[in-house]
């Protein structure tokens, strides 16, 4: 089934291109949140004339999140964890976790955006990313401490 990306998806491809996806992943995914559009006649007319204003608006969210990643390039981050005497998690570092401690800082993010590949669990600074936008992402800097 072919659809128009409203959006930019990592790994399907860019806002306004044409890709053939699954209907099951079109019908119970895209749609309802409106990452994409019916390939017909019609859509692509209406996306075309209506490029201009989803440009703007994509600029401006690409605009606020680079805002965010600066603020966020100089942040620290502290989470205290229970850990063995070798410096081993009991569990790990999650999302959820480090957007609260963002979230102490002043900076919102949500947990999807946080990328925490292969989790953290060992004691030590870790770097951790943050897809704030398609175009933009910021790193910071996580100290994982024991707990006291």
């Amino acid at each position: 089934m072919e659809v128009i990306l409203l959006q930019d998806m990592r790994g399907l491809g860019g806002r306004g291109e044409v890709v053939d996806v699954k209907p099951g992943y079109a019908r119970n995914y895209l749609y309802p949140r409106e990452l994409a559009a019916p390939s017909t006649v019609a859509n692509r007319h209406w996306f075309e004339s209506q490029r201009a204003k989803i440009d703007t608006r994509h600029v401006a969210e690409r605009t606020a999140a680079a805002e965010i990643a600066a603020e966020m390039a100089a942040l620290k981050l502290k989470i205290a964890k229970r850990a063995s005497e070798t410096g081993t998690l009991y569990g790990s570092v999650t999302p959820t976790e480090v957007v609260e401690a963002l979230a102490s800082k002043g900076v919102q993010v949500h947990r999807r955006m946080v990328d925490l590949s292969g989790g953290i669990k060992v004691l030590g600074e870790h770097v951790v990313r943050v897809d704030l936008h398609t175009e933009v992402v910021a790193e910071v800097t996580v100290e994982v401490v024991p707990e006291t």
